[in-house]
């Protein structure tokens, strides 16, 4: 997917380009999760749907819930839900910083003769 160590560093518009996708590809699995609370929050707690997807995007966000869940099952799905949350922005994280970190160390592990050229 990167270059490899012994290639070149990419270009500045190959990185861009490379940065708008893995933000996208992170954009798309925070909206994936959010989908799944929003439906939970509605099916399963009884919300509407402007409340759903306020206590989807806080525990998504990591701030917490809004009301008082209204039956067992409802507190147990927003249980899983969060810790579903914390998942996924440790792997959102990762796919964001990715290219840059492979930018950074490739910069890093480059010769000074490289550099040059």
């Amino acid at each position: 997917m990167f270059e490899s160590r012994t290639d070149p560093v990419a270009s500045r518009f190959v990185f861009v380009r490379r940065m708008i996708k893995f933000a996208t590809m992170g954009l798309i699995v925070c909206g994936v999760a959010l989908g799944i609370g929003i439906l939970g929050y509605h099916y399963i707690a009884k919300f509407n749907w402007i409340d759903s997807l306020l206590n989807a995007s806080m525990i998504l966000g990591g701030m917490g819930p809004m009301g008082d869940l209204p039956s067992d099952a409802a507190k147990i799905f927003a249980s899983f839900y969060a810790l579903f949350s914390g998942l996924v922005f440790i792997s959102v994280m990762g796919i964001v910083l990715a290219p840059a970190a492979h930018r950074a160390l490739h910069l890093f592990h480059m010769d000074e003769e490289d550099q040059k050229s």
